[in-house]
């Protein structure tokens, strides 16, 4: 596996993107994300840009990242909000190959996780507040109730945000890996987690393979999830679902892959419990795992 440097990590992964790129233009940034111009033209900048121009990338060169990169993402990471400031998050980087693979077969066969040179394992963790009550003898019956597993989760998912927007600013590709939940119990086996801590999602991270094309996804129209004043239950109604269909399958056309409307894959995705791949069982898991979630 080569090493590459800041320099050359850069122009290879300016290689790689597809038909957009961080510094394309407003308009061509827009029409991938939503395939039609929005009602007000958008307020912009580079930061903006990068964000418009997200893609998953699930195809990784065999190239090191350069040395810094992973406490980079970690600062970025620890810069993101906090309940309180409690900090009830932590992160297992993992980059052993073999605990790659075990991973991956318990995130149900994601050959990506393999592939990416660093896959982050992000934890709502109260086990640290819990250690800390205990060696200063301070009560922490405030840990045994759903709003602190709710808090330690929202918590993981805005670091882990941060260190994404922070890789793709690198030039790096990124995927997130909600798999890692398809078998809670067994992947905090893997890590050595101690009790109170719960593997919320991964994320690879890599270079992105220059050979392997990724499109931006389209999403949604901002009028089906943009609320003003009140929600309105209305706005799944008439043409917008139907509008998105087209938009999910003309991407799935241009990327060579199944093509499948949006509303019959999501549709599809909470069908019932065996569509969950394990995760209907999540609840059991927890309270293996040591939550009280009162």
């Amino acid at each position: 596996m080569t090493s590459l440097s800041n320099t050359s990590l850069e122009d290879r992964a300016a290689s790689a993107v597809s038909d957009v790129a961080p510094d394309d233009s407003p308009d061509r940034l827009i029409d991938a994300r939503y395939r039609h111009v929005l009602a007000a033209a958008p307020r912009w900048n580079a930061v903006i840009a990068s964000l418009l121009a997200h893609r998953s990338v699930r195809g990784y060169a065999k190239a090191e990242l350069p040395a810094g990169t992973l406490e980079t993402l970690i600062a970025a990471a620890q810069s993101a909000p906090t309940s309180s400031n409690l900090q009830v998050w932590s992160v297992v980087a993992v980059a052993d190959p073999a605990r790659k693979a075990r991973l991956s077969q318990l995130a149900g066969n994601q050959k990506h996780i393999v592939d990416a040179p660093l896959f982050l394992v992000w934890l709502a963790d109260l086990s640290r507040l819990s250690r800390l009550g205990a060696a200063r003898g301070a009560p922490t019956e405030g840990l045994d109730y759903f709003e602190m597993f709710l808090t330690a989760a929202l918590d993981a998912a805005l670091a882990a945000q941060n260190a994404l927007v922070a890789a793709e600013s690198l030039g790096l590709g990124t995927v997130y890996i909600g798999g890692i939940r398809n078998k809670p119990q067994d992947v905090a086996a893997e890590l050595g987690l101690p009790t109170n801590v719960f593997p919320v999602f991964g994320l690879c991270v890599g270079v992105p393979d220059a050979a392997i094309i990724t499109g931006v996804k389209p999403r949604l129209r901002q009028d089906v999830v943009l609320h003003r004043e009140t929600y309105d239950p209305q706005a799944t109604a008439g043409a917008a679902v139907g509008e998105y269909d087209s938009a999910i399958q003309d991407f799935q056309r241009e990327q060579g892959i199944a093509q499948v409307p949006w509303s019959k894959q999501a549709l599809n995705r909470v069908a019932g419990a065996s569509a969950l791949s394990g995760r209907d069982r999540l609840i059991d898991a927890l309270k293996a795992l040591g939550f009280k979630l009162r």
